[in-house]
């Protein structure tokens, strides 16, 4: 019999490629990668209200989300890259507080050290440990969003991931 009565969660690596994980009620994982690249003749803005849209379809399908996880990043390799996570925090923050979701900041290195071990390892290493539990990870964003699920399952029930 399974289990119908834990937190549904999503996690994500926000950045132009997204990753994504959410689990549901069951403990079922479900993840990918959203793409919100700046499309020619659009605003500056657009990539956020479309990342917004993305975020009520997801609640929507899942029905309800507990809580929202994300990869906190504290250095950038590039201004655009610093800018681009700066939005998508800022939409997915007022995002969270319009719908009275709990969100919370993981850093890398604590999200890195749980899965592999080491808190400065490499890609490469990510997306190994996440294959190790049955995952099949399209790029390093769904991996480091897999890995951050895994996370927070295991701060909120205990383990059962």
């Amino acid at each position: 019999m399974e289990k119908t009565n834990q937190p549904i969660l999503l996690s994500l690596d926000l950045g132009t490629a997204t990753g994504w994980a959410l689990s549901n009620k069951h403990g079922r994982i479900m993840s990918g990668t959203a793409h919100f690249r700046p499309r020619r003749f659009e605003g500056g803005g657009m990539r956020y209200l479309r990342f917004e849209r993305w975020l009520n379809e997801t609640r929507d399908v899942s029905g309800e989300i507990n809580a929202v996880y994300f990869e906190e990043v504290r250095r950038h390799l590039g201004v655009d890259a610093a800018h681009a996570y700066g939005g998508f925090l800022a939409s997915l923050t007022a995002w969270c507080e319009e719908h009275s979701i709990p969100y919370e900041g993981v850093p890398v290195g604590t999200i890195k050290k749980f899965i592999t071990g080491k808190g400065n390892a490499g890609k490469a290493a990510v997306i190994a440990a996440v294959k190790a539990l049955g995952h099949l990870p399209e790029d390093d964003n769904e991996a480091d969003a897999l890995a951050l699920l895994h996370f927070a399952r295991e701060q909120m029930i205990g383990g059962q991931s």
